[in-house]
């Protein structure tokens, strides 16, 4: 079985077996609780992001390895193939350049994609779209052009990062930074500083990222004025709220995460409306959002289901992108404090919001598989979500 058909907890329990090491020993090098860890090796407890990077700092890999990547179905490896190539062609424009309003076109499409998380579809697009921004941007040499190929390479970024293709979403963020760097572009490089921040967010430096956010909030903040620095400002806000939730030091994380979400609610209100720009979403009810995950990620269950009670207004308008992650979080939430049926409940509203991206979710199968094993009966809903989710329920539950 491959890594990103195991939930996390169960691929740190293969990890760790890989290397030889006794629950002890992981336990010792992680500095975490070994009860902690043997109730998140065999499913009764979820594998938190803050223990996820101390676990991955121990064994010397990314957050991502261990919280494992997805599969490629075997139809989409010629895809993954070409899009390769074509992020390695950079700087070989090839062929005749496209119009800019059919570049236009094809990145809305994009933009649509990830907003449905049309994960297959969108892979398949982006190989040809790459190489064909690419050209129109060296023809035209204009800070649109230039733009909108950086927002394709937030696309790759965008895959790569769901799937753990973490090579792959590094190097897209690094071209996307140079793209915009083209030409003078300040919001363009707002975008490209919060996509970059999402590669050290995955990588486990929330340190890092942090520092990172600080600086691109500074130079926006400097360079833009108006909606466009309320939403450039934002969009880093909602970046480094995340970033601070799973700090290590849960006293400065909840520091820094105050500080965030505090200039995110008063930048949220100056720009009265929910804006989407350069497929990021920035208003007050993606900040709710956040908020909640932060105060989960800040082991605040309780505080987050405070939020979660007026939640279902302010999801209303989201892309399903996002009122999934919001549903698997509430779900994360639930379980925390120990309702394990509204958290199923939770996690099917996500598949009902958009099963690709409850699917590949981390967090989402972690979820459903402790779910699986603190259930003391069989239940249609779980053998539902399984089946949907490919992930293995726990011998007793299936009767």
């Amino acid at each position: 079985m491959s890594t990103g058909e195991r939930p996390p907890g169960a691929n740190v329990a293969a990890l760790r077996n890989a290397r030889g090491w006794s629950q002890v020993k992981l336990a010792r090098k992680a500095n975490v609780s070994l009860s902690l860890l043997s109730k998140v090796e065999v499913g009764d407890r979820t594998l938190t992001h803050a223990t996820a990077a101390a676990l991955a700092k121990a064994m010397g890999l990314t957050v991502a390895e261990v919280l494992g990547r997805a599969p490629v179905l075997r139809d989409d490896e010629q895809s993954l193939s070409h899009l390769r190539s074509a992020l390695r062609d950079y700087d070989a424009p090839d062929g005749q350049p496209a119009v800019a309003q059919q570049i236009a076109a094809e990145v809305a499409r994009v933009g649509r994609y990830r907003d449905g998380f049309e994960v297959r579809a969108l892979l398949k697009q982006l190989p040809g779209l790459l190489r064909q921004a690419t050209t129109h941007a060296y023809a035209v040499n204009t800070a649109d052009a230039w733009m909108a190929l950086a927002e394709v390479y937030s696309a790759v970024y965008w895959v790569a990062a769901r799937h753990r293709w973490m090579d792959m979403a590094e190097l897209a963020v690094t071209r996307q930074r140079w793209a915009v760097e083209q030409k003078a572009n300040p919001l363009g490089g707002a975008v490209a500083a919060r996509d970059r921040a999402g590669a050290y967010l995955n990588g486990g430096d929330y340190e890092g990222g942090l520092a990172l956010v600080d600086r691109a909030i500074v130079d926006a903040e400097a360079a833009l004025s108006g909606p466009e620095r309320a939403f450039a400002v934002g969009v880093l806000n909602l970046r480094g709220m995340t970033l601070a939730g799973r700090v290590g030091d849960k006293m400065e994380g909840r520091r820094e995460a105050e500080r965030h979400i505090a200039s995110a609610w008063q930048v949220a209100e100056e720009l009265g409306a929910e804006w989407n720009r350069h497929s990021m979403l920035f208003g007050t009810k993606n900040t709710a959002t956040h908020v909640l995950a932060t105060r989960l990620d800040l082991g605040m269950p309780r505080d987050a289901l405070l939020i979660a009670d007026d939640i279902d207004a302010a999801l209303t308008g989201l892309t399903p992108t996002r009122v999934a992650a919001t549903r698997i979080n509430i779900a994360r939430a639930r379980l925390d404090v120990g309702d394990r049926d509204g958290a199923l409940e939770s996690l099917s509203a996500a598949y009902e919001a958009a099963p690709q991206m409850a699917k590949l979710n981390p967090m989402g199968r972690e979820v459903l598989r402790v779910v699986s094993s603190l259930h003391l009966r069989s239940n249609p809903t779980l053998l539902r979500l399984a089946k949907l989710s490919g992930v293995k329920l726990q011998p007793h539950v299936q009767g």
